[in-house]
This record gives C-alpha cells, sequence and structure tokens, in this order.
C-alpha cells in the first residue's frame, strides 16, 4: 500500500448533536467505512467532540453551539471511501 492520506474539513450550521451522530454513522457505513470504535464527550454546559476511529483512518466532529457552529473532518487512506463520504457530506451542509 502506498502512504497517501485524504483530508477534509468544513464547518456546517449547527444541528442537534443525537441528529448529526446517526447521520454521520450512516454515512461512514454507506461510505464503505469500517467503524472500530467511538469516543465522545458531552462538555457541561454545551457542546460536543466526538471521535470515530476507522480502520481506513478517522472522522472527528466539535460541536459550537453558542456560535451555531460544527467543525467536521475526515482524513482516510481509501479514496473511493473517503470521496463516497465527501459526497455524502453535501447533503447536511
Amino acid at each position: 500500500m502506498k502512504a497517501v492520506m485524504y483530508n477534509y474539513n468544513t464547518w456546517i450550521k449547527y444541528q442537534k448533536e443525537q441528529k448529526l451522530i446517526m447521520e454521520l454513522e450512516n454515512m461512514l457505513i454507506k461510505s464503505g467505512f469500517t467503524i472500530i470504535d467511538k469516543v465522545e464527550h458531552y462538555f457541561n454546559k454545551q457542546g460536543y467532540t466526538g471521535l470515530w476511529l476507522l480502520a481506513e483512518s478517522h472522522l472527528a466532529i466539535h460541536t459550537f453551539p453558542e456560535e451555531n457552529k460544527i467543525y467536521i473532518e475526515i482524513s482516510s487512506c481509501v479514496k473511493k471511501y473517503f470521496e463516497n463520504f465527501c459526497e455524502e457530506l453535501k447533503n447536511i451542509k
């Protein structure tokens, strides 16, 4: 395997975390990724950080409810899955 990483990050308008978490997990699976584990933290007052460890790299999200923003970053060593996910991501922006 050649050492190549594909990476994309973006900001989207804030949504409820639970809805977005389910959407992103479904998008990862639909795109072909293998989810190994998920770590998440809900901050005391507001906000959420989630990290999906993938066999093919990772997805991270950070919410900023006070600014109505969510930061999403996907990294992958599999171009096809990466492109599939990025295409799906356009539907929730």
